[in-house]
């Protein structure tokens, strides 16, 4: 894919590879962003790679597709239900309370 920067820099990951969640959050202030409307958000980042892994990038919107929130009234909320969405999603390779033995755990 063409992505509109570089997954692994300076505006991707600040130049060292980061993944999923930690790219997300980069993307809000905590105390002026919220609350924060999930339209508006993916409108505005849809298209950025976010890392899920050492060889798998996807658009944040593809994550997006998985969060029932509409609104995120605070950073802890987005978190959860962005990490719900990646679970949902199978964006991650493990599970950490085992829903599924053939995933690995943390």
């Amino acid at each position: 894919m063409d992505w509109p920067h570089d997954p692994d820099g300076e505006e991707g990951s600040e130049g060292k590879r980061k993944y999923d969640m930690a790219i997300i959050a980069k993307k809000v202030d905590e105390h002026e962003d919220f609350p924060l409307d999930r339209d508006e958000f993916v409108a505005e980042y849809g298209d950025d790679p976010i890392r899920i892994n050492y060889e798998r990038v996807v658009p944040l919107r593809e994550i997006f597709e998985h969060v029932e929130a509409e609104e995120f009234e605070t950073m802890v909320d987005m978190h959860k239900a962005v990490g719900a969405a990646m679970r949902a999603g199978d964006f991650w390779e493990y599970h950490p309370q085992g829903a599924n033995p053939e995933k690995k755990h943390a």
